[in-house]
């Protein structure tokens, strides 16, 4: 008989990188290297460009590629063109706080208010109130913006004109989906009972409503409130189409109409005001968040027992 020849065993060092090929590609316990990899390039592609528009908003001369030297010339120092002394620049930065704070202001109480009442109302007019609210949300913006404008300029026009009354309606419009979106998930994880529990105890709907519901639903609140100013901040198709005279021009549409000419980097400076307001806003109401929820002992993203309340 002849003698059967089995193939010798790979040596160690193949078995190895045989291993480690496997472990790289198709282990689904391994470390996501690859997932690493494209985060910090989505991250690196994101913010490069921003921290550059930053970083020329302190140049010494007009380029923004070119750097110059550092200098707050584009912040205050220049008598005519820097961020502070433009008077259309500061203008502008004065319309873009106020439309987003009074945006807030209208919009996140609406927007909760609108989220507990399609949440506690069941039928027919519910689901059609909420199919309008959601229509809003996914309604492209310049669709949102054109609608509105032939709105204030044609049937109620002797009523409201174009200008910050219009922006800030136009801005309410638009962000009240956020709250009620945010708000109605936080109110489907909570559900009934806190408040059933509470007025078994002897509490009116009211006093469940305000010193149980309310409260629990304040990550909610806050997230919107964050939101809805952060979109705010930087919104341009609505404002642009609502704006008036000169004056109403936020400074996303003032950036904007720069961009167009020569821009001094004045426009960046103007531009990193929008976004540390915007990363203020959020970071406060996070630090807010992590403040009550420490106050009452829960770990982030806990649900709150009765009792804590």
């Amino acid at each position: 008989m002849s003698e059967i020849t089995l193939p010798s065993p790979p040596s160690s060092a193949a078995a190895t990188t045989a291993r480690t090929r496997t472990s790289w590609f198709g282990n689904p316990w391994g470390k996501p290297r690859f997932l690493k990899v494209v985060t910090w390039g989505y991250l690196a592609w994101s913010i490069l460009p921003v921290l550059i528009a930053i970083v020329f908003s302190f140049n010494a001369g007009r380029s923004r590629s070119t750097w110059q030297g550092f200098s707050m010339r584009w912040w205050y120092q220049d008598p005519f063109d820097s961020l502070w002394t433009n008077p259309a620049l500061r203008q502008a930065m004065i319309q873009t706080f106020k439309l987003s704070i009074v945006t807030v202001l209208v919009a996140v109480p609406l927007g909760t208010a609108f989220a507990i009442g399609i949440d506690r109302w069941r039928g027919r007019p519910a689901s059609t109130a909420n199919f309008f609210m959601l229509f809003s949300f996914v309604m492209p913006e310049i669709i949102l913006g054109t609608s509105l404008f032939l709105l204030f300029t044609t049937l109620v026009d002797e009523l409201v004109k174009l200008g910050t009354t219009a922006q800030i309606l136009g801005l309410v419009t638009f962000q009240l989906s956020y709250p009620v979106i945010i708000v109605r998930a936080r109110l489907l994880s909570i559900g009934p009972e806190f408040e059933e529990a509470a007025m078994d105890l002897g509490a009116t709907p009211n006093q469940a409503l305000r010193k149980i519901l309310l409260p629990m639903l304040g990550p909610a609140i806050l997230a919107s409130v964050a939101l809805v100013f952060a979109d705010s901040v930087d919104n341009f198709v609505t404002v642009r189409y609502l704006s008036a005279q000169a004056p109403t021009e936020p400074l996303s549409v003032k950036i904007y109409a720069a961009a167009r000419s020569s821009p001094t980097p004045a426009v960046n400076a103007a531009a990193t005001v929008m976004l540390v307001a915007t990363l203020s806003v959020i970071g406060a109401a996070y630090a807010i968040y992590r403040r009550i929820a420490g106050s009452r002992g829960e770990e982030l993203g806990a649900p709150m027992s009765l009792g804590e309340l």
